[in-house]
C-alpha cells in the first residue's frame, strides 16, 4: 500500500473509530480518548506545511461535524499541527529529523515517542477544554481535565502504535 494510500485509510478509520466508537467512552464525565490525532500524529514530515494545516482543519472539521463543537477540534488540530515542528526540533536537540524518518516505534525510541505524542495531544487537550469551558475562574478544571484527557489519550495512541507499527518496522529492519 502506498503512502498516499495508506494515510488515507488511517484517516477514514480513525475518523470513523472517534465517531461511533470513542466518543461514546467517557468516564467520570469528562474522560474522553480522542484517537482521531494519530492521523496527524503520523503524517509524513516531508508534506508540505500548508498542506498539514489543510489536513489538520479537515480532520477538526470532521470530528466537528459529528460532535456539534462548532469548529473547536478544527481550531485545536490546526494549532497541535503548527506547534509539531517546533516539538519535533526541541527533542531532535534542535537538529532538523531527516528526510523519511516516521515517529513510529521502531524507527524513534519509546521515550521519543512518548514525550513527543505527549506534548501535541496536551496542546490540543488543553485548547479544547479552554474553548469548551472558557471560564478563566475553572483555570484548575482546564489543567486537571486537560492534563488527565491527554494522559489517556497517549496511552491509547501508544498502545494502537505499538500494536501496529512495532512489529513491522521490526521485520522490515531485517
Amino acid at each position: 500500500m502506498n503512502n498516499f494510500t495508506a494515510n488515507l485509510s488511517r484517516f477514514f478509520i480513525l475518523i470513523l473509530l472517534q465517531v461511533f466508537v470513542f466518543n461514546y467512552v467517557q468516564w467520570f464525565g469528562f474522560l474522553n480518548p480522542v484517537v482521531y490525532l494519530l492521523f496527524l500524529i503520523l503524517l509524513p514530515l516531508e508534506i508540505p506545511k500548508s498542506v498539514q494545516y489543510i489536513l489538520a482543519f479537515i480532520t477538526g472539521f470532521m470530528v466537528d461535524l459529528f460532535l456539534k463543537t462548532y469548529g473547536i477540534q478544527a481550531f485545536a488540530c490546526a494549532l497541535m499541527t503548527f506547534f509539531r515542528p517546533y516539538i519535533i526540533l526541541i527533542l531532535n536537540g534542535f537538529k532538523p529529523l531527516e528526510a523519511g524518518i516516521k515517529p513510529v516505534p521502531g524507527v524513534k525510541d519509546f521515550a521519543w515517542i512518548l514525550v513527543y505524542t505527549f506534548l501535541l495531544v496536551f496542546v490540543q487537550q488543553l485548547t479544547v477544554t479552554i474553548l469548551e469551558i472558557f471560564r478563566w475562574v475553572e483555570w484548575w478544571r482546564i489543567i486537571w481535565i486537560s492534563a488527565v484527557n491527554t494522559l489517556f489519550t497517549t496511552f491509547i495512541i501508544l498502545c494502537i502504535e505499538y500494536i501496529f507499527y512495532a512489529g513491522k518496522n521490526k521485520k522490515s529492519n531485517h
